[in-house]
């Protein structure tokens, strides 16, 4: 019985050690990181730096292209997407947390 609570406890600590290497988020990218989840996971992957279902990777957008391609459903000027497709639609309810999504894909 001793051993097996030993065990138990040293799992438990190699967990929580583990659950310590995420990166905290400062306020702002952690906003980004919630409309993120809420608006964005459905195409794009949960993992930003990685490709998804639909959209591309999206880590390290700059807040330019998010603005456009969110807002307006365009690109700036000069951009060349990742992707030649037009399937995202702007979601212009996401205008007001553009900077938080920013801080956050940085």
């Amino acid at each position: 019985m001793r051993r097996r609570t030993t065990a138990l406890v040293a799992l438990a600590a190699l967990a929580a050690a583990g659950c310590g290497a995420q990166e905290k988020l400062g306020p702002e990218a952690e906003r980004g990181r919630q409309v993120y989840q809420a608006h964005c996971i459905a195409c794009h992957h949960p993992d930003p730096a990685k490709v998804g279902p639909m959209g591309p990777e999206v880590s390290g957008t700059s807040r330019d292209v998010l603005r456009a391609k969110i807002v307006d459903g365009t690109y700036p000027p000069g951009y060349v997407p990742k992707r030649p497709t037009r399937i995202m639609q702007p979601m212009p309810q996401v205008a007001s947390d553009i900077d938080a999504l920013a801080a956050f894909l940085r």
